[in-house]
């Protein structure tokens, strides 16, 4: 068997390319925030995790050029060795005081975040329990983890009664890492986190929330999950991304100095990958002053997604209720999501169509998400759009 066979047998992708519908590797040729340009036309964009639009911020955009002029394109070296500017520490410094915690550590990407803090901290012989629906990253984690003989437990989706039976299970004085999303990507659910923390100390288990799409969206002035229920104490750690509300490319993770220490010792993730690049931080840093400094961006955020989500709702789409940007419209089958993608692409709309085996058949989706720099203009258009298509499709009435 050649290990090439099944590459070659592998022939979804252009089928439904013959089809006309594939929603995948669109090339944004200009970006405007709520408006892109793709294959040479305007389209309102309802699918980015950029959800203060401040990739296109002038402010953003300036310090990321003088950090380009200051330090070159990239730092040569990873954080252990040469590849740490005082733009990171600074960062990291900022981040920590942010979110409420001692200390940070900043990584190549938030992908790599999960991958540098799981594995590192469990060990042989101590035991991972992670949300069975947690992104791609922590389930990677959560195998190289398991590969250098860590136990791992999964729990059901948001389920802290499931959560209990499986930390029930376990020695009680053996070291447990409990991992969740703050904010469920697919989704947009919250996690249970009051309940967790609970559960988490009566059965001596640390914990860590995966903020990606929890920082800029929930808790005071968008402080994320913790912040958001008035636990920031009570959480152990905190991981992020900046390729969201941050506008940029990078991850962090945040906790007490002497965890962050750890890791920055032992991370094989941070101590062989080359650090973040001088611009990326710079742009970051840039983004989380404008979020500081412009709280009511998170207000206008919410009130963009609940627009559209009561819209949804009210012309008959089965919509999984929430309170985040992001809006995942339910037509539980593949087929008709791809469909569906193509008539709103054409008519100026562009959308994530998320389909099996990524979600359950039956929650087969187009998964919108909003920014706070929406405007009504776009907003009400989308809607009108997919009301049109969904009573052409026999979908709603």
């Amino acid at each position: 068997m050649d290990l090439f066979q099944k590459c070659y047998n592998f022939t979804r992708a252009d089928e439904v390319k013959a089809l006309g519908f594939y929603p995948y590797f669109h090339a944004i040729q200009q970006n405007e925030g709520p408006v892109v340009k793709i294959e040479g036309r305007d389209v309102i964009m309802a699918g980015s995790n950029n959800y203060h639009g401040l990739t296109i911020h002038p402010k953003v955009i300036e310090a990321a050029m003088n950090a380009l002029k200051k330090y070159g394109t990239g730092c040569s070296g990873s954080r252990y060795l040469t590849g740490t500017l005082d733009l990171h520490v600074r960062l990291e410094e900022k981040i920590a005081d942010f979110l409420g915690k001692e200390s940070c550590l900043l990584y190549s990407t938030g992908y790599q975040t999960a991958q540098g803090v799981i594995p590192t901290l469990a060990q042989k012989g101590e035991y991972i329990i992670s949300d069975k629906d947690n992104h791609a990253c922590i389930i990677a984690g959560n195998l190289m983890a398991k590969g250098s003989f860590v136990e791992f437990k999964r729990y059901k989706h948001n389920e802290i009664d499931d959560l209990e039976r499986v930390l029930s299970s376990l020695p009680h004085d053996t070291p447990k890492l409990v991992v969740s999303d703050g904010v469920f990507s697919t989704t947009g659910e919250i996690v249970h986190l009051p309940e967790l923390v609970k559960a988490c100390k009566k059965h001596n288990a640390r914990m860590m929330i995966d903020d990606a799409h929890s920082t800029g969206v929930i808790g005071v002035g968008g402080r994320g999950t913790a912040s958001e229920f008035g636990l920031t104490d009570e959480v152990d750690m905190i991981m992020g991304t900046f390729s969201k509300t941050f506008a940029s490319l990078g991850g962090f993770v945040v906790s007490e100095k002497a965890v962050i220490n750890y890791l920055k010792h032992h991370s094989s993730a941070l101590i062989f990958s080359a650090s973040p690049t001088p611009s990326s931080v710079a742009a970051a840093e840039a983004a989380l002053e404008i979020l500081k400094a412009e709280p009511e961006r998170v207000t206008r955020l919410v009130k963009n997604a609940d627009k559209m989500r009561k819209g949804f709702k009210d012309m008959g789409f089965n919509v999984i209720g929430g309170r985040t940007p992001i809006v995942p419209v339910i037509l539980g089958d593949d087929i008709l999501v791809f469909q569906f993608w193509r008539k709103l692409f054409d008519a100026g709309v562009f959308v994530n169509a998320f389909v099996s085996p990524g979600v359950p058949s039956n929650l087969a989706m187009l998964r919108t998400s909003y920014m706070a720099t929406h405007e009504d203009v776009h907003l009400n258009r989308i809607l009108e759009i997919f009301g049109d298509i969904g009573k052409q499709m026999g979908i709603i009435k």
